[in-house]
């Protein structure tokens, strides 16, 4: 991958930020903060908040309010607790926004989440529906935990990027598991090392998303960290510069730790004083 560019299936963007749309007071406000982050991608939620129960579009919604020239929207099956009913979220979201003209039709960010009180993703749900909306033609981009071993079945599975989670969803405790991302990577990036892992979920601060992108990840996923934020534009600008300051350590190299200390200075060859 360019240093300053990356690929997700098709599509091509320079931003590693990923934004999602929900949670926040008002539209102005959702608008404000995804102009604030630079992101170039922002997750809907179609089911939830663009379609009515009998699956027709809502008379306003989250796209009314989203300049779809300036932003890829990347349709989520959020709120899907069985593989069946990701699967038809997924395929309704295609039809929408196809009927829009909007490039995310394409594509879809995939979650079978397996009960209300953790939101944890479904290992066998997830890996079912996955399976199904490849052979429907969708690029998925897969939600799924730290556990290296699905990520990998997940990839092989048809995934064109594993999105391992970094805590729970809305949790804010960020990367709780940073030697599990690592694992993900390793694995994910075996014998193909542009194959783009974004880490969702969990993201409570900037420090967070520079976390995940020190581990190597490609990208980083959120929105309940800006939208909850006491100050969600300024947590929005904090966002994009740690998405950015990670990607950058990340290129540069970090230095190995030490159990001991290492002088900055050292003294080896100074002369000794003179009597």
């Amino acid at each position: 991958m360019a240093e300053n560019g990356y690929r997700v299936g098709s599509f091509e963007f320079s931003s590693r930020l990923f934004v999602g749309t929900g949670k926040y007071d008002t539209f102005e406000m959702m608008k404000e903060c995804l102009e604030a982050s630079e992101t170039q991608v922002v997750t809907v939620a179609i089911r939830r908040d663009v379609l009515t129960p009998d699956g027709g579009a809502k008379a306003e919604s989250i796209l009314d309010h989203l300049d779809m020239q300036r932003y890829t929207i990347l349709p989520n099956t959020a709120g899907c607790f069985t593989a069946k009913d990701a699967i038809r979220s997924a395929r309704l979201s295609r039809e929408l926004l196809d009927g829009l003209g909007n490039p995310g039709a394409e594509w879809v960010k995939l979650e079978v989440l397996a009960d209300k009180k953790t939101l944890l993703p479904d290992p066998i749900g997830t890996l079912e529906a996955t399976e199904a909306l490849v052979k429907d033609g969708l690029d998925v981009l897969t939600y799924s935990t730290d556990d290296p071993i699905l990520c990998k079945k997940l990839k092989d599975t048809g995934a064109i990027s594993v999105m391992p989670l970094g805590s729970p969803i809305g949790s804010g405790q960020g990367i709780l598991n940073p030697a599990n991302i690592q694992l993900c990577l390793e694995y994910l990036k075996e014998g193909d090392p542009d194959y783009p892992v974004i880490v969702d979920a969990g993201v409570g601060t900037a420090s967070d998303v520079t976390i995940a992108m020190e581990l190597g990840a490609d990208g980083v996923l959120l929105n309940t960290g800006i939208a909850g934020a006491t100050n969600p534009i300024g947590m929005a600008r904090a966002m994009a510069h740690a998405v950015e300051a990670g990607r950058l350590a990340y290129l540069a190299g970090r230095i190995p730790r030490k159990r001991y200390a290492s002088a900055s200075s050292p003294i080896e060859g100074i002369l000794a004083p003179a009597t």
